[in-house]
């Protein structure tokens, strides 16, 4: 899809496939090797490997309900995606700072989105904490999200400011 006959920065879509890869080669291997909810320290006193299942949004954000936050949070995957893919159609492909992170949050949203169609929740394994306090679980996918987003806004407020210099 080259909407201006200029090359455009589809081609990042190649990282987003590598995210999904690695996002789903790892809850396979947690979801084989990890028991729900038994933490496995990793770095004693700030990281554990811990099973869980989140049928939420980040934080567990409606985690509660009745089940049809799945297909709101499927549903928003998908439109979400397809939106940043139209963006990356009519980036040009030298513009990194815009291509890297849309397509780390591309391969997020589409590796949690396997998990909600596959089994209805997200595995999430990586658990930092320290002392009594605990920062919520999460998984590959879920990091590559908060890269890219801070990746965008960081960059746009980088651009933007040597922009009005």
């Amino acid at each position: 899809m080259v909407l201006t006959g200029k090359p455009n920065a589809l081609v990042w879509l190649a990282l987003s496939a590598v995210v999904i890869a690695a996002d789903q080669a790892t809850k396979a291997l947690v979801l084989h090797v990890l028991e729900p909810y038994v933490p496995h320290p990793v770095i004693p006193g700030l990281v554990n490997w811990t099973l869980a299942f989140n049928t939420g949004a980040a934080f567990s954000f409606l985690a509660d309900q009745q089940g049809w936050q799945r297909w709101l949070f499927t549903a928003l995957a998908v439109v979400v995606s397809a939106l940043l893919v139209r963006w990356l159609a009519r980036t040009p492909r030298a513009e990194w700072r815009t291509a890297l992170p849309l397509a780390l949050v591309v391969g997020g949203a589409l590796g949690n989105l396997i998990d909600r169609l596959r089994a209805g929740h997200v595995t999430d394994f990586i658990q930092v904490y320290y002392r009594d306090w605990a920062f919520p679980s999460f998984n590959v996918a879920d990091s590559a999200i908060s890269i890219g987003a801070v990746l965008l806004v960081w960059f746009g407020l980088v651009a933007g400011k040597a922009s009005r210099s």
